[in-house]
């Protein structure tokens, strides 16, 4: 006779999440949840913002890093640790390595803002050793699992692991002692899954009536298109853009979490997020990273949903890099159709330049961007022109000059191809 025995899927313990809380007591502080007196306002509603961003190492990371690497068995802790992560994680381990006392060797993709590396290496001192490989935190993580193995070290993972997603879950216990009042939403960014995982356990078990939902980026939508196929998927490609959110597959633990706990789960556009970011930063001085901002962004999409109700958006991380501020204006601009890419011919005779500016430019359009190149054997010379407007109204007229006047070549910004080779 055979005796089959079942395990049940993994679901975090608030006796084990509590005890978490306990254990990154040590390195973290409890973050402050404050209203948003603009969004709420905006949005005819109570929006809270949990400001995971005001951690020192500036993001919700160290719960999950700290609580893990404090659990490793002496044995463990003499061969050291690895992780991978495309930074904020890669953070939390660095200063979990540092305090405790532990060798770690963390792979970050080559890719990653110079920033998140710089800081990784500040919080790790001589206890960390940072390793820059792959495009992707999936080939990272690849690389860090061949290294770990070889050298019998622990990997500590940096959102599917039991003890990652418990120390991430005390974001929960947190709120929940932060408010009296009754929570209607809780907007979580979704990368891995390991926050909003821990989400899930906590308000399932102490405020059931919580809606929990996930945000992920549109071009890296590996949790979404995960739940929608009920199995955990592993995506082609990905936009890597909002690299704190963007992996191709996220945790089986956390999938299965997820699917069943989840209230929603959608997305939100990198160039929405971008003009998120700014306005973050020129309206309410609030620093973000991209993935940062996916909570708050998403609010749009809910706007009828949370009238009159009481809203709490995780602010996951701010570590931003400010030389990747061009490129978020650029995307929030192309996101907001205000700026345009066009193949201009200009009529090689004198004046031609001045005549497109004079003549052909509105009044408030501003040239941001201009290739010309010359070619003497013909009547007309191309020139990519990156071009700024006020309005998105002011498009069609614009387009209607340039055709009118024989300057029009070609529209560049929906030609996906393109406009990657030239811009």
């Amino acid at each position: 006779m055979f005796i089959y025995a079942f395990m049940k899927p993994y679901f975090p313990k608030i006796e084990d999440i509590r005890k978490a809380a306990e254990t990154i007591r040590q390195v973290a502080d409890i973050t402050p949840l404050t209203q948003s007196i603009r969004y709420s306002k905006a949005y005819d509603a109570n929006i809270l913002l949990k400001r995971e961003d005001l951690h020192r190492v500036r993001s919700y990371k160290i719960r999950g890093a700290f609580n893990k690497i404090s659990s490793l068995t002496k044995e463990e802790t003499v061969n050291g640790v690895v992780c991978a992560s495309a930074g904020n994680h890669a953070q939390g381990v660095a200063f979990a390595c540092n305090h405790l006392g532990i060798k770690g060797t963390i792979y970050m993709p080559s890719v990653t803002p110079k920033q998140k590396v710089e800081q990784t290496k500040l919080f790790g001192g001589d206890w960390v050793t940072v390793v820059l490989e792959g495009d992707t935190f999936d080939d990272s993580s690849n690389a860090a699992k061949k290294f770990c193995s070889a050298e019998k070290k622990t990997y500590i993972h940096p959102f599917d692991d039991p003890k990652i997603i418990e120390g991430q879950a005390t974001v929960g216990l947190e709120i929940l002692e932060q408010t009296k009042k009754p929570i209607d939403y809780v907007f979580v960014a979704v990368g891995g899954g390991g926050l909003a995982s821990g989400l899930c356990a906590v308000f399932k078990t102490l405020s059931p009536q919580t809606k929990i939902i996930g945000v992920e980026p549109e071009g890296a939508p590996s949790m979404k298109t995960s739940i929608e196929k009920g199995v955990n998927t592993e995506l082609e490609h990905i936009d890597k853009f909002i690299d704190g959110a963007a992996v191709k597959r996220v945790g089986n633990l956390t999938f299965n979490i997820c699917k069943e706990y989840l209230h929603d789960m959608v997305t939100v556009p990198e160039g929405k997020v971008c003009q998120t970011i700014l306005d973050l930063y020129n309206r309410d001085a609030i620093v973000v990273e991209p993935a940062g901002a996916l909570t708050i962004t998403v609010l749009d999409d809910f706007k009828e949903e949370i009238k009159g109700k009481n809203v709490i958006c995780i602010v996951s991380g701010s570590n931003n890099d400010i030389t990747r501020t061009a490129e978020i204006k650029e995307r929030a601009l192309l996101y907001g159709k205000l700026k345009h890419y066009f193949i201009i011919r200009f009529p090689q005779r004198p004046g031609a330049l001045k005549e497109f500016v004079v003549d052909i430019l509105g009044p408030t359009d501003d040239i941001t961007h201009f290739e010309y190149s010359k070619k003497s054997s013909r009547e007309n010379a191309p020139a990519v022109v990156g071009i700024e407007l006020k309005s998105p109204e002011d498009l069609a007229p614009l387009i209607k000059r340039m055709k009118d006047n024989n300057f029009f070549g070609d529209y560049i910004n929906d030609k996906p191809d393109l406009f990657q080779y030239l811009i």
